[in-house]
């Protein structure tokens, strides 16, 4: 039956008198059939706890008719003790539900290996959430799009399997699709509505109506793997954008949802319309109402007014409809987790998420709260009464201005000893990121240069994914970019005899595409004087995966034993690659901050070895790095930048480089608090 979850069974007892004996017929019927007995004295129900009503189009919890207002958080988006005073800052908003992804990738980094522990423990963050009071929306894919880097699918699929298509019927995805759900669905029944706990839905794929591949056998195979789990304890659903491309997502016995936000207001009605196309009856719902917008790097920090917000969310509800607003709480895409767009809204080409979260939510990026969360809040609690919460919202302090030493230079002998993964490979051809079965970070491609026919000579990458410095004999002489368009730059004679191109990965594409390897790909040539092109081999790759873990490996080292640290030349531009700038800064309380990097050029930064994410002040709108409270403590505190193109230092070079731990975040040039009416 269109829009119901699972395989609901009832049984129906017929009683036949046979010769002084009794025979007991046990008949099986589906739910359609059931409805049809509810009235039977005689009828023995098997009731979902959390089941729809098409007659009234409502849900219905433990009986009775019910609507959720809920809002996005996801775990990995905060640290875990930050997890409840989030979750509880939005509990006193009024909603009654908590929508959250689960990311394949964060919990099994590499075939075979699992993580549930940290950031990574989904269980605890869902019991927080049950304690604080929250019926859950679970989300776990295993595509989760989600500005997460490949949607939230593993870099190691495309390791293990090159050709793999995912998404799609595929054996090889079906069957690593199999071996995460086996790990991942056994922890979570326990808390499953009708295992008493507070998953009333679990959704099978995500927006798949917006992918080219419109698998059905594909679909209807991952709703059967997750109602092996779900065994008729939840509500399986799915999510997908209103326009004619629904039927591509609509999967048979699981209730259809859509998502819009603020820009479709005016069309509501023709919303519902696509929506009714493929779940003629059953509740109304919204699983994204967006109160904000996903930014880029290099365009304007999205916003979206609040007031409209509010008016378009009471709009909303005023249809009786359920619905989830994404985002309630944003965060942060910590370390290497951003992912990118192609073509957005047409002819953008490639762009790379920027690492705040922030996504002009209903709370910001530190958890607080704004304009947005007052007015959000007054209209809910014209649908549900809102609980008496007091919120303790944590301190954002400034701790100043901290200088910074140029301790390493990367692709020197010492940086290689200490950061390259594993041994360099030769090939013909460039290794890709997964080749080499590395997440993220840079790789280095190393060939011996010959004899330009040319003066210049014009160096051509075939396919670049995504931004390399191009260096001879480790001296600077270029940049080529994705993003840009810029696959080419000229060579001089006598430059040198060693081509080296870093490679940065950028953020793998989320939204649509689930193919976006990294790397080189094709041919690398040098431009001949007939007008022909001269393909490059005889490549060495070397992999810097820039992990957490080898960075304050190496910091520690450092600190323990100040020879190792280098004699490096002071310089704004970086010629001979990138370095590592140390330093230390005292907390004296602590507090939320901001490292704040305007005057550096691009990188990445790590607080108490802690990755925070890329920062690129240069091409904006994301100033300043969110540094966690619990990240902190009283006393010293270390900071490491990799910084691959030019440091902060003073025109006449007599000060340090440095950078400034701001009370503020600028995600736009100015406070997101001013932006936002944050208190």
């Amino acid at each position: 039956m269109s829009g119901s979850s699972g395989r609901f069974r009832c049984t129906r007892k017929l009683t036949l008198a046979m010769g002084g004996g009794i025979i007991i017929l046990v008949i099986a019927l589906t739910v359609g059939l059931c409805v049809g007995l509810s009235g039977s004295n005689d009828v023995t129900e098997e009731t979902p706890a959390f089941s729809i009503d098409h007659t009234a189009n409502t849900f219905l919890l433990n009986g009775q008719p019910f609507r959720y207002v809920a809002g996005s958080f996801h775990y990995f988006r905060a640290l875990p003790d930050a997890w409840r005073n989030r979750l509880r800052t939005m509990r006193a908003a009024g909603l009654n539900a908590l929508d959250t992804y689960v990311e394949w990738s964060l919990h099994n980094p590499h075939d075979g290996e699992y993580n549930w522990e940290g950031i990574a423990d989904v269980v605890k963050f869902l019991e927080i959430a049950q304690e604080e009071n929250f019926y859950i929306v679970l989300r776990p894919g295993p595509y989760i799009c989600a500005e997460r880097d490949n949607g939230g699918l593993p870099h190691w699929l495309f390791t293990k399997y090159p050709n793999i298509k995912v998404r799609t019927n595929d054996p090889n995805y079906l069957a690593e699709v199999s071996k995460w759900y086996a790990e991942l669905m056994p922890r979570l029944k326990h808390l499953l509505i009708g295992n008493g706990g507070k998953i009333i839905m679990v959704q099978v794929e995500n927006e798949y109506a917006a992918y080219y591949a419109c698998d059905h056998e594909y679909l209807n195979w991952l709703r059967d793997e997750t109602d092996k789990y779900v065994e008729n304890k939840a509500l399986l659903f799915t999510v997908d954008i209103p326009n004619e491309r629904m039927h591509c997502g609509k999967i048979e016995n699981v209730f259809a949802t859509t998502d819009f936000g603020i820009d479709r207001i005016h069309e509501i009605d023709k919303i519902w319309e696509y929506l009714r196309g493929v779940q003629p009856t059953g509740p109304l719902v919204n699983s994204e109402f967006y109160p904000g917008w996903l930014t880029h790097w290099q365009e304007m920090n999205q916003r979206r007014d609040p007031n409209e917000v509010a008016s378009a969310l009471k709009t909303i509800l005023s249809y009786n409809a359920s619905v989830n607003l994404y985002m309630f709480f944003g965060g942060t895409n910590f370390g290497f987790t951003a992912g990118a767009n192609y073509d957005l809204d047409g002819g953008i080409g490639y762009a790379a998420d920027i690492t705040s979260y922030d996504y002009d939510a209903v709370m910001d990026e530190a958890g607080g709260v704004t304009k947005k969360y007052e007015l959000i809040k007054q209209v809910i609690s014209e649908v549900l009464d809102p609980p008496n919460i007091t919120l303790n919202p944590a301190k954002r302090l400034a701790y100043g201005k901290v200088e910074l030493t140029p301790s390493m230079e990367l692709l020197s002998t010492e940086g290689r000893a200490a950061l390259s993964k594993g041994t360099p490979v030769k090939s013909d051809m460039p290794k890709s990121f997964e080749e080499m079965d590395q997440y993220s970070g840079l790789l280095l491609y190393e060939t011996p240069l010959p004899s330009l026919d040319l003066d210049p000579t014009l160096l051509q990458v075939e396919d670049l994914r995504d931004r390399a410095h191009v260096f001879v004999d480790q001296q600077l002489v270029g940049t080529l970019s994705r993003e840009a368009r810029i696959y080419a730059l000229p060579l001089s004679k006598g430059w040198g005899s060693t081509l080296q191109l870093l490679v940065e990965n950028q953020g793998r594409i989320n939204y649509d595409r689930a193919n976006d390897t990294k790397g080189i790909f094709g041919k690398v040539t040098l431009q001949l004087h007939n007008g022909g092109a001269l393909p490059l081999d005889n490549w060495t790759t070397t992999g810097y995966p820039l992990e957490a873990i080898a960075i304050e490996s190496w910091h520690q080292k450092l600190a323990e034993n100040a020879a190792l640290e280098a004699s490096i030349a002071k310089q704004r531009l970086l010629r001979t690659g990138p370095i590592l700038y140390t330093g230390s800064f005292q907390v004296p309380e602590v507090g939320d901050t901001y490292l704040n990097m305007a005057g550096w050029g691009k990188g990445v930064a790590y607080v108490n070895g802690f990755n925070l994410g890329r920062y690129w002040p240069l091409a904006g709108p994301q100033i300043t790095l969110y540094v966690p409270n619990e990240l902190l403590k009283v006393g010293s505190n270390s900071l490491v930048l990799i910084e691959y193109q030019r440091c902060n230092k003073t025109t006449n070079g007599a000060e340090l480089p440095a950078v400034q731990f701001d009370a503020v975040a600028q995600l736009d040039g100015e406070s997101s608090e001013a932006q936002k009416s944050s208190y």
